[in-house]
């Protein structure tokens, strides 16, 4: 039987992974019907280049995070989703400070599932957007490194 989003969302947060927690993330709204989610990143200085805007690669991390996360509260089940490709827009510089990403689920095929995702700071201004490809790997599954 599947979760509640509410269910979902305090899993989630729960089990976060690696890099969801260097990044300072927190799961706050989802929608796994539509697989959109709402995250929270915590920029730190640490993150920033010497002009003190954040890193592009750490943006972009934020984003393929989020994109991710909107197609597994949409699946509902264990499963790998290793990016094949992705595309970031930078729109403005992102400050330190909390930083929010918008992921959504655009199509959830077979093998493969087509995400984006936007950042945006505190005060609702467009910073980035990522659309992104991922393979689906059933967990169990060994990865293309794995197998001999």
């Amino acid at each position: 039987m599947p979760l509640t989003d509410e269910q979902l969302l305090v899993r989630m947060n729960e089990h976060m992974s690696p890099t969801s927690l260097l990044l300072g993330a927190r799961l706050v709204q989802l929608d796994s019907k539509l697989g959109h989610v709402r995250m929270a990143f915590d920029a730190k200085q640490e993150f920033c280049n010497p002009m003190g805007n954040v890193q592009g690669g750490f943006v972009a991390a934020m984003l393929d995070e989020a994109a991710s996360i909107a197609a597994f509260a949409h699946a509902q089940k264990r499963i790998g989703l290793p990016t094949l490709e992705f595309k970031v827009t930078f729109l403005s510089p992102a400050r330190p400070g909390i930083l929010y990403a918008e992921g959504r689920l655009l199509k959830f095929g077979n093998r493969t599932a087509f995400l984006e995702a936007d950042l945006l700071d505190h005060e609702d201004r467009h910073l980035a957007r990522m659309s992104a490809t991922a393979m689906q790997i059933p967990m169990g599954t060994p990865t293309l490194v794995d197998r001999p």
